[in-house]
């Protein structure tokens, strides 16, 4: 179950960067049990309804997201992820606007 809110984690992050940032502060992401998120091959967000008994094949193949991963989308609508520095030393996000 742990690795099932990671990964949820993860589709949540698609899910929040294709609305675009209005503010400087940031906000935590909301994911339900039990729901795959997704970026599909289209470039769209999806949301999935997941069973319980399909974490064993779900696991196959999946990897840990690192803490302190950043995801973003690129001008050309790409989804990109960072791992690294995205905070000043005051904690504000240092790709933000001035």
């Amino acid at each position: 179950m742990q690795f099932l809110k990671k990964t949820a984690m993860v589709a949540a992050a698609f899910a929040a960067l294709s609305v675009p940032a209005l503010a400087q502060q940031a906000t935590p992401w909301e994911l339900k049990p039990d729901t795959g998120y997704a970026y599909g091959k289209d470039g769209k967000t999806l949301t999935y309804k997941m069973g319980p008994d399909n974490a064993g094949v779900l696991l196959k193949g999946a990897k840990k997201v690192p803490k302190g991963t950043l995801f973003f989308l690129g001008q050309n609508g790409q989804l990109y992820m960072r791992k690294g520095p995205y905070l000043n030393d005051d904690g504000s996000f240092m790709f933000g606007t001035k």
